[in-house]
């Protein structure tokens, strides 16, 4: 009997992974090569959670703040070390915007990148950065995903919006890493490279990793979502909430998108 539930479960996944994809790939590009002449010109930026979506917490400050008060810096300096580049923001306040409305507004703006700020959260010494971009990953090792996916509970429409999808079913995260994501190799050289950069600065990295994340699965452009340390820690909530921990965080993701772009653009 438990089989047979099992096998209907993965079916339906199966069928409304499909359905979804069809129903949304319209929205992305052709996956074509950059034309000769290609520029980034338009990065999206995502501060994570909101409003009352408060995400990770710590000792002294929640996600949605720390990940609002980086997002707008990391705009600011992008603008200042980087002309030219069109910067718009999923939220410059205390708001909750839909996860499935962040991606579509980076698709419906054609963004050449979109970046995810967020906090990481675990036991009281785990402490480091890691990026995720869209992509498989096994059964077991889907944590992040999980709990970057719970903020979809908060959405009063959501089983509407992503085909029935239960966020807090580690399997129905395969329902994302099953989507086709056009831009992986690019999103996982970005990745790579904000994560050298925070190594640069002496940070501890935990790598990258292809996760079935919500915010980033209709992605039509490389898309990355950076955990920029670990709230639930306390010496790196002090760094996390401090204006010289926030600026030298904005300065290796300004480092690593001017590398990134320098390597893309012709």
């Amino acid at each position: 009997m438990k089989s047979d539930l099992r096998i209907r479960k993965w079916c339906s996944i199966i069928v409304a992974t499909l359905g979804f994809f069809l129903l949304n790939s319209f929205k992305l590009n052709n996956g074509q090569p950059e034309p000769p002449d290609y520029q980034i010109k338009t990065i999206v930026i995502d501060a994570g959670h909101g409003g009352k979506d408060t995400g990770a917490q710590g000792r002294r400050s929640l996600e949605k703040n720390v990940a609002l008060d980086v997002a707008l810096k990391l705009g600011r300096q992008i603008q200042k070390d980087i002309p030219g580049i069109k910067i718009i923001y999923t939220r410059t306040t205390d708001e909750f915007v839909e996860l499935y409305k962040r991606i579509r507004l980076a698709n419906a703006n054609k963004a050449d990148l979109f970046i995810s700020i967020h906090c990481n959260s675990g036991g009281s010494s785990a402490h480091g950065t890691e990026s995720l971009v869209s992509g498989s990953h096994r059964l077991g090792q889907q944590d992040a995903a999980v709990r970057e996916n719970a903020s979809l509970l908060l959405e009063s429409n959501y089983k509407e919006n992503y085909q029935g999808f239960d966020p807090k079913d580690p399997e129905s995260a395969i329902i994302f890493s099953l989507m086709k994501n056009r831009f992986r190799e690019k999103s996982i050289r970005l990745a790579q490279m904000i994560e050298g950069e925070y190594v640069k600065a002496g940070r501890h990295s935990r790598g990258f990793w292809e996760k079935g994340l919500a915010v980033l699965a209709e992605a039509g452009m490389p898309a990355v979502l950076t955990e920029i340390g670990f709230i639930s820690n306390r010496e790196e909530e002090s760094y996390l909430l401090s204006e010289e921990g926030q600026q030298e965080i904005v300065d290796n993701l300004v480092s690593a998108l001017k590398i990134y772009k320098n390597s893309v653009e012709r």
